[in-house]
This record gives structure tokens, sequence and C-alpha cells, in this order.
């Protein structure tokens, strides 16, 4: 491929992602951005060019041992709910940003502890940056099959200009607001579409090659099978490989918590906690994706590709080989994307943590004083912006000087051995509160001396000198001080070997020196609040132990200069509406001065926060007597709030259990009323009939015959009436206290339906109303017949009072419900209102759309039909939904 047209598609990439960091900044509070998706996807920046190159290398000569950095992640998703759970509260609650602060803060705010972290990370990270960089220029030159880098001119390197280019990407999006807590929503969804587009290129190349270069995966087993190397990069190859193995796992182990990229997307991008219900099962299938097809690529790369080659780059090579550019193309941009979000996440990350505990509390501190909010947030931001370009730089050169020396997996490595040296602090911290800033650092830099010894300097030594004297005869020759064989551990490979006894000597320092090192009042103060993190997540300001004098007037000043007078007046007023703390109160407390550092924490840094509000406040020493005696009194009020929350809730309950019993019991009263005065008028209306008839009959001895007979029919059908009200009236009583006894009996439900039917059957022929039964016989229900036949009798009764003449249709079905029989009856007439619906089965409801002018009956059929359902253990209701007229249907058991 042309030189400049890659060029031209890599500046048409990166404009691609800035438009959608654009976009994402601009709709940060939309869905789309704001999802527990893009923090899983943002989880795989963990997938760089080292995986997406450098597994096919590994796999390819050493077999499956690639799969050692993933299992690593793997093995560490369970302890996600509990440590990593753990690790967000603790950095929500105190706003830290990094995790040179986190772990600085720990240990007292020690600020030499962060500012020696941060160069930790920097040693580590710089040269993994440089390892991208390096893929960049390697697969530009395979695809261009150009050369990427002149020796002699840095203008002349393609790879130079990508760099910058990131670097502006980075210092543009990342340093938008000087708060470094905050979420940078532009770049998580830019790194959540690369790490899309990076695992879909990966997995049609290896669909290609695995279905079209070769017959599928048996094909090219078979064929891999017949390779001299084939049984050596398929086995363990013994106890030594296994040792290696399970070293290699416990540095992905690490490097999931501890690299900074990922501290920063898994903890200071976390918006909510319940995300991580989705990435403890969707990171580990992301990465079970991503490996599917490393191992034939490998195995079609040992077959198909001839000659001294790299072998990280076979997944280029393949396509090449078969004259598929376009696929080529898919595969270097899949890897650009792997390249991209690892350098702008790891950029990102060690940018704050130079600015926050390197420059800025070792000498910019004193400008920041003097400064203003505008002034202030620009010098920070600018600190930012320099340090990015500072890092990809060196990045850069380290790259062109020492880089192609060294392999993608052996940086990756080295990388992670580094990296490791925090694990001891930053573990045994969270669940240890004797740990002490001085064993920290003593820990930490015994480590690292160890890493540079048995790693990096055998390396160093090899491209100054080109010979191996170091490593083969030891330091000053003697043998048991080989770097690769220290003390005589000669069955591990070089990174197992430093790893292992870096950790030795790091864990026992920090062990040993806490033991032997209480440390301050204040490191015991935090080590309080991180162990037993739990117990203060609602009191961390009450927790912090603070003794000393300092004016709220100085504080506010302080704050004025970096939040502006506006956020630090409605800081403190939510403060001290908090803490029921007046304003006229003058004198700071140890709430106050922890709030404030917070408050300051996400711009400067926890090191430069203490740093300041030490500055306008005279701290006097605590013992730690106190500080344990401070903080046991503050377990004794936070057990106290506790207790007082509980009754609290207990007595909200019962009030609210109360309000609902009374509310129920006026609307029982209410409804008492309501029954008797309902009761009375329909009473009064036959009663008073009856009475008016028999009047007349008594007054008028001369009337007609036949006048007479109309008046006597009257009044026996008046009688009627109010005989049928009284019989419903107690019915439905006896049911309502559960007096009825039903007599239960296993019946064919079919032959019910038809002796309900025949009771109404001629009132229907009258009308010209059809009626249809759907029969099932072998359909039986446990129920008692008279009862049930009483319910369809009201069901049939009221469709046909709903029911046009002559055009009038009712049916009639059964239908089969698990453990449950139902009837279905349903009519084509006027319906019911969607108003009336919900109280049609109230006692005296009458419905108002029959084809009468008056409504017929006592208002009391469906009322009592609900009560017999109901005392079959059944149901009844009406289908809202049915548009054609009205559908009811009840449920019985079988």
């Amino acid at each position: 491929m042309n030189n400049y047209l890659l060029i031209s598609i890599i500046i048409v990439y990166l404009t691609f992602l800035f438009l959608v960091a654009f976009w994402a900044e601009k709709n940060s509070k939309s869905k789309w951005v704001n999802n527990p998706y893009i923090y899983v996807l943002s989880l795989a920046v963990y997938c760089s060019a080292w995986t997406y190159y450098g597994s096919v290398g590994i796999a390819s000569q050493s077999g499956i041992s690639f799969l050692t950095i993933y299992l690593g992640p793997v093995i560490s998703i369970p302890l996600w709910i509990l440590v990593m759970r753990r690790i967000i509260r603790i950095s929500k609650q105190h706003k830290v940003s990094s995790i040179a602060d986190f772990i600085s803060l720990r240990y007292g705010n020690n600020r030499f502890l962060g500012a020696l972290v941060t160069i930790i990370c920097v040693f580590a990270i710089v040269p993994y940056i440089s390892l991208q960089l390096k893929a960049i220029s390697e697969t530009f030159e395979i695809i261009t099959d150009e050369t990427s880098y002149n020796s002699t001119l840095i203008v002349d390197d393609s790879t130079f200009y990508i760099a910058v280019l990131l670097a502006v990407f980075v210092a543009f999006f990342g340093t938008q607001a000087a708060d470094a807590s905050q979420h940078r929503k532009g770049i998580m969804t830019t790194v959540a579409v690369e790490s899309i587009l990076k695992l879909a290129f990966f997995l049609v190349i290896g669909i290609y090659v695995t279905f079209f270069m070769f017959d599928g995966t048996g094909d090219i087993y078979q064929q891999a099978a017949m390779l001299e190397n084939f049984k050596k990069i398929t086995s363990f190859n013994g106890l030594e490989s296994g040792f290696n193995w399970m070293f290699t796992i416990m540095l992905s182990f690490f490097a999931i918590f501890l690299l900074p990229r990922q501290f920063h997307v898994a903890v200071v991008e976390n918006d909510r906690e319940r995300y991580l219900k989705k990435a403890i099962w969707m990171f580990p299938l992301y990465l079970l994706l991503f490996n599917i097809f490393v191992i034939f690529i490998a195995w079609a790369g040992n077959l198909k590709v001839l000659g001294d080659v790299n072998h990280d780059y076979y997944t280029l090579l393949l396509p090449l080989q078969e004259g598929n550019i376009f696929l080529a193309l898919l595969v270097f941009l899949g890897g650009f994307s792997a390249v991209i979000s690892m350098v702008v996440v790891s950029t990102l990350a060690l940018s704050t943590m130079v600015s926050n505990n390197l420059i800025i509390p070792y000498g910019f501190l004193d400008k920041f004083i003097k400064g203003n909010p505008e002034k202030n947030a620009k010098y920070i931001k600018n600190i930012r912006r320099i340090s990015i370009f500072t890092l990809i730089i060196a990045a850069y050169f380290f790259y062109i000087n020492f880089s192609y020396e060294l392999s993608l997996f052996s940086i990756g490595l080295i990388s992670f051995a580094v990296i490791a040296q925090l694990a001891p602090s930053f573990f045994i911290g969270l669940f240890w509160n004797r740990g002490s800033a001085k064993a920290v650092k003593v820990g930490m830099i015994v480590g690292v001396s160890v890493v540079i010894y048995t790693l990096i300097l055998p390396l160093i030594v090899n491209v100054l000198t080109g010979n191996n004297l170091f490593v083969e005869k030891g330091l000053f020759g003697i043998a048991l001080l080989k770097p690769y064989a220290l003390f005589g551990l000669d069955f591990l490979g070089p990174e197992a070997h430093s790893f292992f006894w870096s950790m030795f000597f790091n864990t026992l320092s920090f062990l040993i020196i806490s033991l032997l090192s209480k440390g301050n009042y204040r490191e015991r103060n935090y080590a309080e609040m991180f162990v037993n993190s739990s117990n203060y997540a609602n009191l961390q300001d009450g927790a912090f132990v603070w003794k000393g004098e300092a004016f709220i007037s100085d504080i506010r000043e302080v704050l004025n200069r970096f939040l502006g007078e506006k956020r630090t007046e409605k800081a403190l007023n939510t403060f001290y509406l908090k803490y029921g703390i007046s304003k006229e109160e003058q004198m700071a407390d140890a709430r106050l001065i922890k709030f404030s550092e917070k408050l300051l924490t996400g711009s400067i840094g926890t090191a430069s926060a203490r740093i300041l509000i030490s500055s306008v406040a005279k701290e006097e020493p605590v013992s730690l007597l106190e500080v344990l005696k401070i903080l046991e009194e503050s377990k004794e009020t936070i057990a106290v709030n506790k207790a007082l929350q509980e009754k609290s809730q207990e007595l909200t309950q019962l009030t609210e259990k109360l309000k609902t019993a009374n509310t129920e019991l006026l609307e029982q009263d209410r409804l008492k009323d309501e029954f008797l005065d309902t009761i009375a008028h329909e009473l009064k209306t036959p009663v008073t009939s009856i009475r008016a008839a028999s009047e007349v009959l008594t007054d008028e001895d001369d009337m007609p015959e036949d006048l007479k007979r109309k008046f006597l029919e009257n009044i026996v059908m008046d009688s009627n009436r109010l005989t049928r009200l009284i019989h419903n009236i107690l019915d439905l009583e006896k049911l309502s206290m559960g007096q009825e006894h039903l007599e239960m009996e296993h019946r064919e439900i079919g032959q019910t339906i038809d002796k309900a039917i025949h009771g109404v059957e001629q009132i229907a022929k009258n009308k010209g109303v059809e009626l249809v039964h759907e029969n099932d016989y072998e359909i039986k229900a446990n129920y008692d017949e008279d009862r049930i036949i009483q319910v369809l009798t009201n069901l049939l009764s009221n469709a046909l009072k709903f029911s046009s003449e002559n055009t009038g249709k009712i049916k009639v079905q059964v239908r089969q419900k698990r453990q449950m029989v139902e009837i279905l009856v349903e009519d084509n007439g006027k319906g019911i209102p969607k108003e009336e619906m919900s109280y049609i089965f109230d006692k005296f409801y009458q419905s108002k759309n029959q084809n009468t002018k008056k409504p017929i009956g006592s208002g009391l059929g469906l009322a009592i039909s609900k009560k017999i359902v109901e005392s079959h253990n059944g149901k009844i209701w009406v289908d809202k939904k049915y548009k054609e007229g009205a559908r009811f249907l009840f449920t019985i058991p079988k």
C-alpha cells in the first residue's frame, strides 16, 4: 500500500475518533455515554498492541504460554466484588484521581510516597508506551513495504507525527477540567469504540485464516502437528514451565489492578458500583473472544510465512501473503486502535500523577497560593498538557534507542514486573492497619532495585557492550549474583525469576519494617479509614483525626483561589447543613479540615491539598493513644447513629402501617355507610311501590277488575324483587364472612356450562341472540356446581342485557391453564366503558351502557360472582383489551 494513502487513512480514522469524543463530551448525560457497556469496554484497554500482536508471536514460539497474560485478570474477577468495590468506594470518598493518590493517602497522605509511586509508574509505563509506538512503526513498515523510521531525520518518521497527534488528542480531551477526579466521557467513549473495533477486526482475521486459508481448526491442527517444534509449543515442558506460568499469571493478576490505565478506567472513571455486575462476566467474555483464534493464527503463520520475519505480525503477514490488502488494512486499524486506547489512557493517568505528585507539590504551590481561580486552573491544565507531551516524547525516544532490541512480549513483562512492586503496599494496606509509610518506601525501592538488577540491567549491558558476561558470570564474577540465576535459582525464565525475587524482598521489607515501625498518628488514622472503610462510609470527615487551630476565613481564602467564591460558598453551605454548624462559627474543626482537603484533591492531588491547608492551620501533634481513642469514639458514634437510624426506620414503618390501617378502617366505615344507604334505597323502592299500590286498592272500591289485577301483579313483582334483593344481600354477606359451605366435587366443566346455558336459552331465543358453547367435555375441575352455575348465569344474564336484538352473539369457551381451568364469556354488545372497569365488581354497581332505559337488576350479581370464584381460590376479571363488546374470564383450580 502507498505510504501517503495509509497516512491519509490514519488521519481520517483519528478524525473519526475526535468526532466521537466531541459528541460524547457534548452528550455526556446521554444513555449512550452513561451505561455499563461503555465501562466494560473501557476495561478492554488492557488489550494493547502487546496482546493484539504479541500474543500471536509468543503462541507461535511458546504455544499456549500466551494465555498467562489473560488468566491473571480472569482469576482476579471474582475478587472484584470484594476488593474492587472497596477500592472504588474509598476512592469516591476521598476523591482519589490516581493510584499514586490512593497509595500515598493510605499511608498518611505522604508526599514523598506519592512522588515515589509516580516515578515507579513512569519508569514502568514509558517503555510500555514505546512498545505501542514500536508496533505502529513496524506494522506501518510491513503494510507499506517502506521503512517508517529514518535514523537521521525525525521529521521523516511517520511514527513521530502519530505520537504527536495522540498527545494532542489526550491534551485536548483529558485536560478540559482542572479537577482530575471528574469523568472524561469523550475519551472513555472513544476507548469503548476502539475496543469494539479491535476485537471485531481480530475476529475477522481469525475467521479468514481458519476457514478461508485453511479448512477449519481441524485442518490447521493436523498440518501444524507435522511441525518439528509442535510438541514443545503445546505442552508445559515440566515443572519449570509450570512455575513460569504461575509467576506470569501473578504478574498479570497484579497488573489488572495496578497499571495506571486500569486503575483509571476501573476506579476513577467508574460512575456506579453496579457497573461491576456487568464487568465480572462481560470482561472475561471479551478476553475469551480475543483469544479464540490466537493459537490457530500462530500455527497458520508457522506453516505459511517462511523466512526470517517477526512472528508478532503474523496477523498482518498472512493476509498480505494472500494478496488481501483490504483485510491487512483492517488488521492494521485494529492494532492501531489497541495502540491509541492504551497510549491515551496511560498518558492521561500518568500526567495526572506527574502533575499532582511531582510538579505541583515540589515547585508550584507558592505560585498557586498567590494566584486566582482562573489562573490556577490554567496553570494546572498547562502542567498536565506539558506532562502529556513530555511522556509521549520520552516514550518515542526510548522506542528509537532501545525497543529494536526487545520484543513486544518482553517489554510488556518488564513493565508488569516494575508495576508489581506496588502490590504489597496496595493489597496488604487494604486489610492490615499496621503498614507504615516508611515500610512502603523501603519495600518499593528494594523491589524496583531487584527488578533493575535481575531484568533491566542485563539488557542495558548487552546493548552497550554486546556480550553476556554479566549474565553468565554475575556481578564481580560471583556466581550467586547472576542476574538470571540469583542465589542459584536457575530454573525460571528471566521475567518470572525477577518477579519472584523482587516480590520476596519487597514484601519481606514491608512486613518487617511495618512490625518494627508503628508510623505516625496520621498514618494510623488513614489506615483505620481504609481497612475499616465500611464502618466510616457515612462518617469520613468525622473519622479524620486532627488537632490544632485554624480559622474558617483562612481556609475559605485558600479554597477561593482554586474553586472561586461561588463554588466555595456553595460547598461550605453544604458542609454547615450536613453537620449542623452555624455560619457564625470562626474556628475550623477536624471535619472541615478534611472536607477542605477533599475539595482541593481533585485539582492538585492529596499531598498538595494537605500542604495548602496546613499552610493556614496550626496543627498539633497527636499521640497514637489519642488517635485510637478518637477513632473508637467515632466507631461508637457510628454505632449509635446506626442504632438510631434502625429505630427511626422501625418507627417510620410502624407509622406507615398505622396510617394504612387507619385509612383502611375509614374506607371500611365509608363502605359500610354507603352499603347501608344503598340497601335502604334498594329496599325502599319496592316497599314504596307495594305500599302505593296497596293504598290505591284499599281506597278505590269500585276499581275495575282488570286494573285491580294489574296492581296486584305489580305488588307480586315488587315482592319477588324484594325477596331476591334480601336473598342476594344475605348471600353476599355469607360469602364475605366465609360462612358458606361449598359442596366441592371433581366434575366436567362442560356439562355445568350446558346447565347454565339451558337456564337462559329461552330468553336468548326470544331476543334473537345466538348462544355458542365451544364444548370440551374432557376438561374437569374441582368446584361447587350450584355456585359456578350461579356465576355463569350472572355473566350470561349480563351479556344478554348488553346484546342487541337479532344481531347479538354470546360465546362461552373453556381453556386449560396449567393447574387452572379458565372459562370465558364474551358478547358483541356495547361493551363496558374504560372508566367503569375498575369498579365493575363493586356492590350495587349497575352499568349505564345497557340496552334499556333504566338499569335492570340489583347490582349485586358480579359482586356475588367475585366472592364465589375467590372462595374457589380462583380469579375473575374483565378483559380490558377486548374491543368488540365485553369479555369476562374466571379461573378455578383443576
